[in-house]
């Protein structure tokens, strides 16, 4: 009897200390992300006995046993870093413009990556670790972690302004807010400011106040949850300590309960509606059937009834067709009405006897050099004329006998 296959791994993340089984991987040094992929893929990775060949599967580093071409893979222990991010440094691992990373300022044997980004021209606090677990709890939105920056802007920012980063301002995405907004110094050309935001989206700062008419002059950020960037000068890192390692892990659990009590208190509502606009559509399905059903619907069901409707000219009097041999119109034919009641084509005519005369105007010769006048009414001459007309001209004419 074979033996029973143990399940895979769950392909849904879950707060439970799983991972992505690539992600994995590449934190044990086997490669990068898409490296670590490709040896999915190809069937060369086993997890607890069995065999993933498939992405989007997840895995407990801790509790499973992974195994890359039959060797066990050691993860390494993680470790915790803050680094102050310099201006002119990328967040990237990869940067086709050979710009420096916050990557090579850490040493290599570590294989850490950043967590969370600042754009190219803001400096500040950047945490960098190997876990990923926790990096996905403090960089998600729904968990709503909480990031502090100190903000010069240009110009005065009036209480008016200050309302609607608070309220909301409408960006490409949508409508953003901020979570705080204070001013610590206000000069006469420039404003320091110090704003909170627990879902940050691609120079969400930068773009809110270009939206007010101020510009970013400098950008830092001094705060991930409970870490402080402190004195740390520009371009040095420390390692965490585990107190503080244990609020930080604190903070990132805090804030997934949070979003699983939203989460669950509006999945129940969501459904409800999302109900009955379905029930509403299948009734205006129905309906249209059965307008679909009385009357026909496309191009074919309107030529029809088109077809069956008199055409208004149709109505009018007849057309009058015009022979071509003579100025007076015949109505024998009618255009566009009821078809006239002509005789059929196969029978032929009857000729017309020698003695009589012919009703249809006779043609004119070709071998003839004189031009018939179109005014007058007199009989041209026999010689021009068809063969019953130049025999009634041969014919010799009879006397008539005087009386007495």
């Amino acid at each position: 009897m074979a033996a029973r296959k143990k399940p895979s791994p769950s392909p849904s993340g879950s707060a439970d200390g799983k991972q992505r089984l690539q992600r994995v991987l590449a934190a044990a040094g086997l490669g990068s992300r898409r490296q670590c992929e490709e040896y999915i893929t190809a069937g060369r990775v086993e997890v607890d006995g069995q065999i993933v060949d498939r992405l989007g599967a997840t895995v407990d580093p801790k509790a499973s046993k992974i195994f890359v071409d039959g060797t066990r893979l050691h993860l390494p222990k993680p470790v915790y870093f803050v680094l102050h991010k310099p201006v002119g440094v990328v967040t990237t691992n990869r940067d086709p413009m050979g710009r420096p990373r916050v990557i090579d300022l850490i040493p290599p044997e570590h294989r850490v990556f950043p967590v969370g980004r600042l754009d190219r021209n803001s400096e500040g606090l950047i945490l960098m670790t190997n876990d990923g677990a926790l990096a996905d709890q403090l960089t998600h939105p729904r968990y709503g972690v909480l990031k502090v920056y100190h903000v010069t802007v240009a110009g005065q920012v009036t209480p008016e302004a200050m309302r609607k980063m608070r309220e909301g301002i409408y960006i490409a995405e949508g409508r953003v807010s901020v979570d705080g907004a204070k001013i610590r110094k206000a000069r006469s050309r420039a404003t320091d400011m110090e704003i909170s935001l627990r879902e940050g989206k691609n120079r969400e700062i930068r773009r809110i106040l270009a939206r007010l008419g101020h510009k970013v002059q400098h950008l830092r950020r001094v705060a991930i949850g409970p870490l402080r960037l402190g004195q740390l000068p520009s371009g040095a890192y420390r390692q965490l300590g585990y107190e503080e390692i244990k609020k930080l892990k604190a903070e990132a659990e805090a804030g997934e309960l949070r979003a699983r009590q939203a989460g669950g208190s509006r999945s129940k509502p969501a459904g409800t509606r999302s109900a009955s606009p379905g029930k509403r559509t299948a009734s205006k399905g129905t309906a249209s059937k059965r307008v679909a059903s009385k009357r026909g619907t496309g191009k074919g069901a309107a030529s029809k009834r088109a077809a069956a409707k008199p055409s208004p000219r149709s109505s009018s009097a007849p057309k009058l067709e015009f022979d071509l041999s003579s100025s007076t119109p015949k109505t024998g034919a009618v255009i566009g009405g009821e078809p006239s009641k002509a005789k059929p084509a196969g029978k032929p005519k009857p000729k017309a006897k020698s003695g009589s005369r012919s009703k249809t105007k006779p043609k004119p010769n070709p071998r003839s050099t004189s031009k018939p006048s179109s005014t007058s009414k007199s009989k041209p001459k026999s010689k021009s004329f068809g063969k019953a007309a130049g025999k009634s001209a041969g014919r010799k004419p009879t006397s008539r006998k005087k009386k007495g």
